[in-house]
């Protein structure tokens, strides 16, 4: 059967979606986004002046990424791959790839200001990593459109300091010879490379901010902290909000660092000051009211107590 026969079939069966998160990606182009397979039209193309306004947009995590994309370039580059770095719409804002590859990227599309969302494209690595928030690779016939069955990506989502979906990392080839193996191999290198990006953006973020591991995570997982001058967290990553089950709101009610640390850390002694500095802090501002001093923290009032008791506030 061949390659738009296939992938027709497949999108229109009902059950497909919840056999294969590529078959819903199938289904999702063809019915949601009504795209043909068969389509030989070249990526949407942004404006000049369109793709300077979208890389204004993320300033701060482009320079953030540029010494990253480097890095990882001078890792694939030498087996014929390109890099991208896309924001959340899939447009490519900075690359990275070979001088004489760059014919043959730019007539794929691989190449600043096009748009490889899945809106657009269809199933592809890009637009399909952004769709699911997760690591991916699609692989040559995986991809929806016939005309793009001849590249294999590996890519990344990437979150902005606020732990929200930003952009995307990507590793791309057009080789004939590259297998789905290696292309999985490439996959460890591209999230590690994605994670060091949203680091390092996190940390310019909260310049002056006490920035550590978030409990029962290790340094490649991204998950990190920003603790302010009163001991209180002022910045999580995506990866420390879903370990520790942090939010905007519970952020903006001033979430005390010891709230969060403590469980893993048991209560030391540095643990212990510092969690009594940020009681003392609550309850100085409430004028002694503890139903007002909990609701500042974002815990209830028999917490607070218990905290209290335990760091020797309690009355």
């Amino acid at each position: 059967m061949k390659h738009a026969e296939r992938v027709a079939a497949i999108a229109k069966d009902p059950s497909a979606s919840g056999r294969s998160a590529l078959f819903a990606s199938w289904a999702r182009s063809m019915t949601r986004y009504k795209l043909d397979p068969l389509d030989t039209r070249p990526p949407h193309q942004l404006s000049e002046q369109e793709l300077r306004e979208a890389r204004e947009r993320v300033e701060p995590l482009l320079l953030s990424a540029s010494g990253t994309l480097d890095r990882l370039f001078q890792a694939v580059g030498g087996t014929g791959c390109c890099v991208l770095f896309t924001d959340k719409h899939g447009v490519p804002l900075d690359r990275r790839g070979t001088c004489g590859d760059d014919i043959t990227f730019r007539r794929w599309g691989l190449w600043t200001g096009s748009v490889w969302s899945e809106e657009y494209e269809g199933t592809n690595g890009i637009g399909t990593c952004l769709a699911e928030d997760r690591v991916l690779t699609i692989h040559r016939e995986e991809h929806f459109h016939t005309r793009n069955t001849g590249l294999s990506c590996t890519v990344a989502p990437i979150h902005d300091h606020r732990g929200r979906l930003a952009a995307a990392l990507d590793v791309s080839s057009c080789r004939d010879d590259l297998t789905e193996d290696f292309a999985r191999l490439i996959a460890a290198t591209v999230a590690d490379a994605a994670r060091r990006i949203e680091a390092r953006n996190f940390r310019t973020a909260f310049p002056g901010a006490r920035i550590v591991l978030a409990p029962e995570a290790d340094w490649g997982s991204g998950a990190l902290l920003a603790i302010g001058e009163d001991d209180l967290i002022i910045g999580a990553t995506s990866a420390a909000r879903i370990a520790c089950g942090i939010t905007d709101a519970m952020l903006d009610r001033m979430l005390p660092a010891a709230a969060i640390l403590s469980d893993a850390a048991g209560d030391g002694e540095e643990l212990g000051t510092a969690e009594r500095g940020v009681l003392h802090r609550a309850l100085a501002r409430s004028g002694g009211n503890v139903s007002a001093a909990a609701k500042a923290l974002g815990v209830s009032r028999a917490t607070l107590h218990r905290k209290m008791r335990r760091v020797g506030l309690h009355r």
